[in-house]
């Protein structure tokens, strides 16, 4: 390098394709008067740049620390080379070049691209399509990097001159924005029934009526009414067959959110950021049709994210429809979302009465994410749209692994080196179309990335169909099973980053893992490090009898505690009473001779328990239904006291019980003497939370984190109190911010669990 000028390359390695990241480059080297190029390549972008010194040393400090908004730098590498003079600075188009670079996620409509929509000035005012390197499809459109408009579902429209025009301008907003479009060029929308020209107006309009629309979207069909029409809902929940499960709903601004739902400012700002995921929040003043959420005390609310969302909604001068939608993905419970128009043409006909489709196809399905606040802490629930396939660091060098992840709240994940990629959200191993929605966001994960994995990573449980597919696909690669509660520790040890050789004070509360002892554990005590874990303490085992029909039943499950605590199944006992005395005849009999019983430790199992015991939820339609439904009671209730457990001294293997005998007879005590179901919720909670606390000061070592996980901990009212207990007796605690602590966070553990082994 010269003394008054010099020249390298830079080549940056993140996510910065498709996010602004070359224009960016481009005017900051104007700005500084460096002279160059920029060129994507398949490692990510390559920067040839040359000037004044300390101009080059700005010009790297704002790449590294003030990127545009949507860019994600991974690493910069730098290459000194001879100065060679030249005048101007030029975008190069795009290289095939050695190496792996990162794929965007979906991002919502910009503040821009709303104005534009809005403005009757504007040539996109109206435009369902409207996008910039800010918002847009980005994961859901590209087949395969580098990320070129070639390579994405927007192949399929040729850019007018207009279009092409700001395309290739390094100083527009839409600057080597691959889907950019206009009406002239773009994709144009659709409407299943006739006799209309507005697609819109005529979708408007169903919707108003109380009909139900399917609407194609980002990531795949959502069906759409009037969150406030509750014969529309109700015929809604009734065609998918939803049970009692929640619906989500979209609003088009926060003020229509913060009338339906409490809104603070850490809740705005989670709901308005790029990611708009769905935010579990409190209802607010103004109710919605009853059938929206039963039971719950918490309303699922998302703003609108698309310009078709918010065309849908109206803008001025628009006839009015509803203000709310209740908005879901399309599919019968248990099906993965439908995303293919072929396929929507098969399914939808049964669940919608027409459909608001366009011509831009999905190349992959991606579910809405969920996420709650606890303490104004983020609390990912379901990590899928936004978010997907952003990668996340490891604390460790991991060689090329895939870990397939549970059977429950299935998703996948790929590592190399220090990443590791989490696939979208893709349900339930329940059936063939799963399956094969797996296999699909697997193959796509590898080609996104270039992971070609060496090792199989998967869930100990022998029966989990994500497991036996590892196994089948294996060929030559090897297999690493990890017990499910291990993994759930390692995930949240390496979303904090701690070190390969540290350990943590384990609490994995959920519902269902297999045990090493074959037995179906979730109230787990586990001293745990990546490598390994060790059992400390959990809860006494009670009878599963049945096995899934008792998660269904919650009665059952109370009167397998009672049998359990010796306590008799007196006819003043709801949950005695609402077993029908054919099947308590039955269910005395499995629990005298362990006839179709398993043993099961479970947390969540308890929690179904003494709903039922209070009154709550004697049966359930979805997962955690009891559990939620008696948080939801217990939230406002402050207990002059908590139940409690009785922990045993450690048995010759080390491993201490956690009973819940005295608990259970204090539950039925309070109901025999007419306490309410939020008091006793309350109660229970506490002790739940205390039963943590307790745990922490037996079996902690001093210094060592208390790590809690599993999905009990998606329950907001128990997180807090645990978390604030331990705190205020000086543990540090570590709890889930970027993966769930459900399932859907496991395949993340398993990588962690594989490498280290």
């Amino acid at each position: 390098m010269s003394a008054d000028r010099g020249r390298c390359r830079l080549l940056v390695r993140g996510v910065v394709q498709g996010v602004g990241f070359r224009p960016f480059v481009y005017s900051t080297a104007a700005e500084l008067a460096l002279t160059g190029s920029v060129a994507n390549d398949s490692a990510g972008v390559t920067i040839d740049i040359e000037g004044a010194p300390a101009a080059l040393r700005e010009f790297t400090e704002r790449l590294r620390h003030r990127p545009p908004p949507l860019a994600v730098i991974e690493s910069i590498e730098r290459t000194e080379l001879p100065v060679r003079g030249g005048t101007g600075f030029q975008i190069a188009g795009t290289t095939r070049g050695s190496g792996r670079t990162l794929a965007s996620p979906d991002v919502a409509i910009c503040a821009d691209c709303a104005r534009e929509l809005t403005d009757p000035d504007d040539r996109r005012y109206r435009h369902p399509f409207i996008n910039c390197t800010n918002c847009g499809p980005r994961f859901t459109i590209i087949a395969s990097l580098p990320y070129d408009r070639d390579r994405t579902s927007m192949a399929d429209f040729a850019m007018c001159e207009r279009c092409a025009r700001e395309y290739h301008d390094p100083a527009d907003r839409r600057f080597h924005a691959q889907p950019i479009a206009c009406p002239d060029c773009g994709p144009s929308l659709t409407y299943s029934a006739a006799g209309s020209d507005d697609p819109l107006a005529a979708a408007r309009k169903l919707l108003r009526e109380g009909g139900i629309l399917a609407v194609k979207g980002i990531g795949g069909y959502h069906l759409a009414c009037d969150a406030d029409n509750e014969d529309a809902v109700a015929l809604l929940r009734a065609r998918k067959r939803r049970g009692d499960k929640p619906f989500a709903v979209m609003v088009a601004d926060p003020a229509t959110a913060g009338a339906i739902a409490e809104l603070d400012d850490d809740a705005a700002e989670i709901l308005t950021a790029p990611q708009r995921p769905i935010l579990l929040l409190p209802r607010g003043t103004r109710p919605v049709a009853a059938s929206v959420a039963p039971g719950n005390r918490d309303l699922g609310v998302m703003l609108a994210y698309t310009p078709l969302h918010l065309l849908l909604f109206g803008l001025p001068g628009d006839p009015p429809g509803p203000d709310v939608l209740v908005m879901t993905s399309a599919n019968l419970g248990g099906e993965p979302i439908c995303y293919t128009d072929d396929d929507a043409a098969h399914r939808l006909t049964e669940l919608a009465d027409a459909v608001l489709g366009h011509n831009r196809r999905i190349l992959v399905p991606c579910d809405d994410s969920v996420v709650r606040l606890v303490d104004g802490e983020e609390l990912p629930i379901r990590r899928s749209r936004g978010y997907a396939p952003l990668p996340l660091a490891l604390p460790m060098p991991v060689e090329p692994t895939v870990a397939v992840g549970a059977d429950v709240k299935n998703t996948c994940a790929l590592a190399d080196g220090r990443y590791a990629w989490l696939s979208q959200h893709i349900g339930d191993m329940d059936d063939l179309a799963t399956l094969r929605a797996f296999e699909a966001a697997e193959a796509h994960l590898e080609q996104l990335t270039g992971v070609r994995p060496r090792q199989l990573a998967a869930d100990a449980h022998p029966g989990y169909r994500s497991s036996a597919w590892a196994h089948r696909t294996a060929g030559e690669r090897s297999v690493s099973s990890v017990q499910h509660h291990h993994a759930h520790i390692a995930a949240v040890m390496g979303e904090h980053g701690l070190p390969g050789s540290a350990t943590v004070t384990g609490i994995a509360f959920d519902g269902t893992g297999f045990g090493a002892d074959g037995a179906i554990w979730g109230g787990e005590i586990l001293a745990a490090g990546y490598k390994g874990f060790r059992r400390l303490a959990h809860l006494a085992y009670v009878p599963l009898p049945g096995g899934d029909t008792s998660v269904h039943r919650p009665y059952r499950m109370a009167l397998a505690h009672l049998y359990a605590a010796g306590i008799d199944w007196s006819e003043g006992i709801g949950s005695v009473a609402v077993c029908p005395p054919a099947e308590r005849r039955i269910l005395l009999h499995q629990l005298r001779t362990g006839l179709g019983c398993v043993p099961t430790s479970s947390m969540g199992r308890l929690f179904d328990a003494v709903s039922s015991l209070a009154g709550v939820r004697h049966r359930v339609d979805y997962e955690a239904q009891a559990a939620i439904e008696l948080e939801g009671l217990a939230r406002d209730v402050a207990p002059e006291h908590a139940y409690r457990f009785e922990i045993s001294d450690p048995d010759a293997d080390g491993v201490a019980r956690i009973c819940p005998a005295s608990l259970v007879a204090a539950v039925v005590a309070d109901v025999l003497a007419g306490a309410g179901a939020g008091l006793i919720g309350a109660r229970f909670h506490a002790a739940v939370a205390e039963l943590i606390l307790d745990a922490a000061c037996r079996f902690g070592e001093p210094g060592v984190p208390v790590a809690l996980s599993g999905g009990v901990f998606q329950n907001a009212l128990l997180l807090s109190l645990a978390r604030r207990r331990l705190q205020e007796n000086g543990f540090h605690v570590i709890t889930h911010h970027r993966v769930p602590p459900n399932d859907g966070g496991l395949a993340f553990g398993q990588l962690l669990a594989a490498g280290a082994g």
